[in-house]
């Protein structure tokens, strides 16, 4: 049977899911975690490897003369040489789209926390202000309504999309610096140049694959063309944000609030800028964990492999 080899496991099913479809295909090993030592050996005969995010270099794949498909357990696949694997002859599949709701859920969850003090007031309540208090209501810090605020979003995939789609219904005005044309947009979304963007947003969410050509595309200068009462919400890559660069504003007040799911090192050193830094949220990547979406990239995964196998291969990244 097709040795199949699943390499970092954990963080997509920590065993609440089966994995009883993938068995179906071949003889499998599960891993929670696999560490660089251990790669080589836990690879070796395998015909496919799924990873999350175990990286899958050259050295590696030049070694595994048996390997014909890699399933990535994620929508990214920048852990995996894609043009070695392709020069080998090797398909790889990733799982798009299939953390949109998810995600753009989060991006939300993360904004009505900012602005209307959700976990703050229930703090208070539970220590008992609220029994305390002289008056049938109190208010500890200022509650902002999203209805007229601008939402500029970066990145206009199918999650961006999806956020636009959400803060149009808040009755949010939303703008976004993109490739796609003014004729190519909803009626509701508004193409503005790159400047016009940062100057307008009340809000600006991160949606966009990281490249090198947008690697800190929030720096200390596009952080200084922000409202001082402006939020940023990164729920794509940390490595779009210089977080230094965005601690200073924090600190400093240049900008009001940051919503971050993602960091440039995960898990990230104690000393991170953003730890601790004034009005800073932080969540341990956790916008593409709902229990629907994880479902469905175990089975999109499988169902990759599957097709592979019937010789009509899908999710194939180039």
């Amino acid at each position: 049977m097709k040795k199949i080899v699943v390499l970092d496991a954990f963080v997509a099913n920590s065993g609440d899911l089966s994995w009883d479809a993938l068995r179906e295909l071949g003889n499998v090993e599960i891993y929670d975690r696999t560490s660089v030592a251990e790669l080589p050996k836990r690879c070796e005969g395998a015909y496919a490897l799924f990873t999350n995010k175990v990286v899958l270099n050259a050295d590696l794949l030049y070694n595994l003369p048996e390997l014909k498909f890699i399933g990535v357990l994620a929508t990214g696949y920048n852990n995996v040489d894609v043009k070695t694997a392709r020069e080998l002859g090797v398909v790889v599949c990733n799982v798009p789209n299939y953390s949109t709701y998810s995600v753009a859920q989060l991006v939300f969850a993360h904004l009505l926390n900012i602005v209307n003090s959700v976990g703050k007031y229930a703090d208070s309540v539970k220590e008992g202000d609220w029994c305390k208090c002289a008056d049938f209501s109190y208010r500890l810090s200022n509650i902002f309504e999203l209805h007229g605020l601008t939402m500029a979003i970066y990145g206009l995939g199918n999650i961006g999309s999806e956020v636009a789609k959400i803060a149009d219904a808040f009755g949010m005005k939303v703008i976004s610096y993109t490739s796609k044309t003014q004729e190519n947009l909803p009626a509701y979304i508004e193409k503005v140049g790159k400047e016009e963007m940062f100057k307008r947003a009340d809000v600006l969410s991160l949606n966009a694959p990281l490249s090198s050509d947008n690697a800190n595309f929030i720096n200390k200068e596009t952080l200084s063309l922000m409202k001082p009462s402006s939020i940023l919400i990164n729920t794509a890559r940390g490595g779009l944000v210089d977080e230094k660069a965005l601690a200073d504003a924090l600190n400093s007040g240049k900008i009001f609030a940051a919503a971050l799911d993602v960091l440039s090192s995960e898990p990230p050193q104690s000393s991170n800028p953003l730890i601790g830094a004034r009005n800073c949220y932080i969540t341990p990547h956790i916008a593409w964990q709902s229990d629907t979406a994880r479902t469905d990239l175990l089975r999109i995964s499988v169902e990759n492999l599957r097709a592979y196998i019937g010789g009509k291969p899908q999710n194939v990244v180039f």
